[in-house]
């Protein structure tokens, strides 16, 4: 069996996505499909360092947030690169934002934090990773205001800690919809580089005015070099998946994800640009350290 590895526990939502996967591989590949959870590290690098480490034979795949790749080796220690992989096909685009409790004064993250800088006041902010959790601390600074961060134990405990009034806002994923829509959450900003696709007149966090946004893209990944014949019958595969209605139709609207471009071309050139802003960022912060 091929064996699919995924970043999360299971029931996640990239959990989801990869069990859908694995089952419409399984018949067009005539192979059967053994989805592998290895949650752990930042941004899922247990599960990269395992596929990284994995025989480049098609057998062992793997499917994770984009940013165990291109972000993590940057920002943390990882025992691999972003070039250790052969990248097959963005699957979709984790939707998220910046939320708060509804009877908040504010409408637009650029509101909180303009009625915090009037108020002398600080924010209290509880993100998901390393990546929402650096970003909005740019953000702060760069609006003169005090950001104290609270870590998460996943987009549940966000919710809990701002509905609760212990945070202030919250990074929070496809799950904030429900709450947002129910009225018992208020959406601020969209933290993708596009506005959300069931909240679309809530502005991203570019739109607002800052060069920033959180790219939760989901890949299909294997480990670097895979043969030829392999990549011939997985590409295949996968332009097949990308008018399988079925699929798609579980993507957009059972897991609430955005659209993407499928294909290796796609998701090599966008995990290539990712890498190189992202290893600038690390060279100014490594800067700004001495």
């Amino acid at each position: 069996p091929v064996k699919m590895l995924t970043m999360v526990s299971p029931g996640a939502q990239i959990d989801l996505l990869a069990r859908s996967l694995a089952e419409a591989l399984k018949d067009k590949l005539g192979q059967p499909m053994l989805v592998t959870n290895m949650p752990g590290g930042s941004h899922g690098s247990v599960m990269a360092t395992e596929l990284a480490a994995a025989k480049a034979d098609g057998y062992t795949l793997g499917v994770a947030a984009t940013a165990a790749f291109t972000y993590s080796p940057y920002f943390a220690r990882t025992r691999y690169t972003v070039d250790d992989f052969t990248y097959l096909s963005l699957l979709g685009l984790n939707q998220s934002g910046i939320v708060c409790r509804p009877d908040r004064p504010w409408t637009t993250l650029k509101e909180a934090f303009a009625w915090a800088r009037k108020e002398g006041k600080g924010l209290t902010y509880m993100f998901q990773g390393s990546d929402d959790r650096d970003a909005m601390s740019r953000i702060a600074a760069g609006e003169g205001v005090r950001l104290s961060l609270m870590p998460s134990a996943g987009g549940p405990s966000v919710i809990s800690a701002v509905m609760g009034g212990h945070a202030d806002l919250g990074h929070v994923g496809a799950i904030l919809f429900d709450y947002v829509q129910g009225g018992r959450l208020k959406l601020l900003a969209a933290s993708t580089p596009a506005r959300l696709t069931l909240l679309p007149d809530v502005p991203t966090l570019r739109e607002q005015g800052w060069d920033e946004a959180v790219e939760m893209y989901i890949v299909l990944v294997g480990p670097r070099n895979l043969p030829a014949d392999v990549m011939e019958r997985l590409n295949a595969a996968l332009a097949s998946l990308k008018n399988d209605q079925g699929f798609q139709t579980f993507i957009h609207e059972k897991l609430r994800m955005g659209p993407v471009d499928f294909g290796p071309e796609y998701a090599a050139d966008y995990m290539k640009r990712t890498a190189l802003r992202n290893a600038a960022l690390a060279g100014e912060k490594a800067a700004a350290k001495k």
